[in-house]
Formats: C-alpha cells, sequence, structure tokens
C-alpha cells in the first residue's frame, strides 16, 4: 500500500470511527431491500420508509403477501417508486424460486435479482456476509477520484482501481470511511476544503490551489 494511501486511510479511520452501513436492517433480505431502495435516495429517507415497512414485512414471506399496488403505496415516499416496487416483487419471486428463499452470497446469484446491480450485491455481499468488497456508489466514486485514490470515470473502473490500491481486509472499511466523508465534509457541488483533514493529500485540492494562484497572479487592480 502507498504511503499516501496509508495515511488517507489512517486519517478517515481517525475521523470516522463509527463508519459503517447507515441502512437499517436486521437480516441480509432486509439490506437487499433497503439497498435497492436507496437508488437515487438518501439511507435517511430508506429508513423512515423501511421502519414500518419491515416492521409489517419483516422477511421474504411476508413480502410475498403484498400486491405490486400495496408495495407501491408503502414505498411511494421514495424516489423512482413505482420501478422499485416492481422490481422487488420480481425479486422475492426469485429468491422463492431460484434461491429457496435465501440471500444468495454471490457476485453472480445477487446480480441475477431483478434491480440488484453491481453496487447493491457489494453492499450485501460485504455488510451482511462478511465478503470483503468495495461497492462504488456517488460519493466512493467522487471522493476517490478527487483524493487521487483512483482515476476513471467509469464506475467499475473505479472498483478496480480501489480494489488494487487497497489492502483487500480494508475493502470494506473504506467503502464505508469513504461515503462518510462524502457525506459529511467532501460534500458534491460544495466540498468542504477549508476543514478537510485530507486536504494536504487531496488531488482536487493542490489542483484548486495552483489554478487559484495562477488567478490571483495574472489578476491586476
Amino acid at each position: 500500500m502507498k504511503k499516501k494511501t496509508k495515511e488517507i486511510l489512517e486519517i478517515l479511520k481517525e475521523t470516522y470511527p463509527d463508519a459503517k452501513c447507515e441502512l437499517n436492517h436486521e437480516t441480509p433480505f432486509q439490506l437487499l431491500v433497503a439497498t435497492i431502495l436507496s437508488a437515487q435516495t438518501t439511507d435517511k429517507k430508506v429508513n423512515e420508509v423501511t421502519e414500518t415497512l419491515f416492521r409489517d414485512y419483516p422477511d421474504l414471506d411476508a413480502f410475498l403477501t403484498l400486491s405490486n399496488e400495496e408495495l407501491e403505496e408503502r414505498i411511494k415516499q421514495i424516489g423512482l417508486y413505482r420501478s422499485k416496487a416492481k422490481n422487488l416483487i420480481m425479486m422475492c419471486n426469485q429468491l422463492k424460486e431460484k434461491y429457496d428463499g435465501e440471500v444468495p452470497k454471490t457476485m453472480e446469484g445477487i446480480t441475477s435479482l431483478a434491480g440488484a446491480g453491481r453496487k447493491t450485491a457489494n453492499v450485501v455481499l460485504s455488510n451482511a456476509f462478511g465478503v470483503p468488497s468495495i461497492a462504488v456508489d456517488t460519493h466512493v466514486f467522487r471522493v476517490s477520484n478527487l483524493l487521487g485514490l483512483a482515476d476513471s470515470d467509469n464506475v467499475l473502473e473505479v472498483e478496480k482501481q480501489l480494489q488494487k490500491e487497497l489492502p483487500k481486509k480494508e475493502w470494506s472499511l473504506a467503502h464505508h470511511l469513504l461515503i462518510f466523508h462524502g457525506r459529511r465534509c467532501c460534500i458534491a457541488r460544495r466540498p468542504q476544503c477549508g476543514v478537510c483533514p485530507l486536504a494536504h493529500l487531496c488531488k482536487y485540492k493542490k489542483q484548486k490551489d495552483k489554478e487559484d494562484k495562477k488567478i490571483k497572479k495574472n489578476t491586476k487592480f
């Protein structure tokens, strides 16, 4: 592991000692549902919806009693709720018919389910089954590129670069650390560079400072 990468991890661990999955869940099935619901929606909003959803429908068998319209009504506060409801109903039937009612423990198995892509699979594998994984969401994608841990505009390529850059035993925690930093400090469109504990290591900050100096030098009053 590079010296810079090691320092970034150490600082993030010190800054966010409580970094973890922020989607509330008690079982792999609940995490799978919550992660599918979280696409283009905040974890906070998902947790508000699943608080009552999981109370009334805690497992696969309970979900299978829901009609598409009933599920839509339960999750209508969430973006893209119609397509998500449709996918969740399909996914529940797939779990029952193909996987004996159990969430599969492989990337191939999870991504074969309706509504579940690679990011969802990595989240479930990491948090439900302890499989070292790096789920690249919008925060991980942005922060890793800004810090220089990755350099790509392709999500899968960023995942591969992070896997190469980070020790496998750190993958899952690094995912949470980057998300926490992206939500609390390196915020999209308004990064808090002035208070960022990683500013001295950040590729974006160095480029920004260089541009600011150039502008200042060429400005006459």
